[in-house]
């Protein structure tokens, strides 16, 4: 059995049809590390070639599905992520390897043979709601909340599922404004499969899966990828490929520098409190003299420290 850092995997006891892909961060509400995606993938591959499995269940442990990438450590430290490249001149077509490769370790849910149903409790926001709408199946306790909310700085969702679930109007709505919805919105616009009650979350997940896990895997296969086609044609690898180059540009532009240091400088939550209040962002040249006297600051910090 393959080892994780970030995720647990297991056959179910009662159903061996059935394996489960658990988020095992619950301190952290299952948030992304750079770790994560890669062992969605490889957990999604275990899956794949064990002939037993005919449906994956995906969900987390704890409090909450997942509460995007841990921002704690992708914005508010103080070291480089790959994706970053602060010291040096920005280059995009490096920011858009790192990050096509998360997206496509996200995508191996939507790629695998066996259908995958995204168990969502709390949380799937930001990155992890890019993680749910990769799953073929979405099923929410009723209080949870879905949403992408770096849309208003630092972010743009790289999967781009949003106008393909929605539609223009909706997915307009939600990325232009960065807000979240509840489950009974997200199941009203059809976003989700099912929002239920916390205490019928599992019955109602378990009860999907085993109807499911009841078909031949090769039924199952093949419904899978002609539907996935249908999607493909309508340009979704395209659809990918500008998004995740704008969110590489969200994390570069003089708005997404001005986030970045916030977080550093005041910590990643008063840097979320002022993204998501609705009070104007600074942007352009305003930006930038934030930055600029940030940077001043930080570093003032650092010849401190080595002083």
């Amino acid at each position: 059995m393959a080892r994780f850092k970030t995720l647990l995997y297991a056959k179910d006891r009662q159903n061996p049809r059935i394996a489960r892909i658990t988020f095992n961060r619950p301190e952290k509400y299952n948030a992304i590390t750079d770790q994560t995606p890669g062992e969605i993938r490889r957990a999604v591959e275990l899956a794949n070639a064990d002939d037993a499995v005919h449906v994956i269940v995906l969900q987390g442990k704890g409090d909450a599905f997942c509460a995007g990438y841990d921002i704690g450590l992708f914005g508010a430290a103080d070291g480089e992520h790959p994706c970053k490249q602060e010291k040096t001149p920005w280059d995009p077509m490096r920011d858009y390897a790192a990050m096509k490769g998360y997206t496509d370790d996200f995508m191996s849910l939507w790629r695998s043979y066996k259908p995958v149903i995204a168990r969502v409790q709390k949380y799937a926001i930001a990155g992890g709601s890019d993680i749910a709408l990769c799953c073929d199946q979405i099923v929410m306790d009723d209080s949870a909340r879905i949403g992408y909310m770096p849309t208003r700085v630092w972010g743009c969702p790289t999967t781009a599922w949003w106008v393909y679930r929605l539609g223009i109007e909706r997915a307009k709505r939600m990325l232009l404004t960065g807000d979240l919805i509840d489950a009974r919105t997200a199941e009203a616009w059809g976003l989700v499969s099912a929002a239920v009650p916390l205490a019928d979350l599992d019955s109602t997940v378990d009860a999907l899966a085993g109807r499911m896990a009841s078909v031949p895997k090769a039924q199952l296969m093949m419904q899978k990828l002609m539907i996935n086609q249908a999607f493909e044609n309508m340009g979704l690898a395209n659809t990918q490929m500008i998004a995740t180059l704008f969110d590489g540009i969200t994390r570069h532009n003089p708005e997404g520098m001005w986030f970045r240091r916030h977080a550093q400088l005041h910590g990643f939550k008063d840097a979320v409190r002022w993204r998501d209040s609705g009070q104007a962002i600074p942007e352009g040249d305003e930006a930038r003299a934030i930055v600029a006297e940030i940077d001043a600051r930080l570093a003032g910090k650092s010849r401190s420290k080595r002083g």
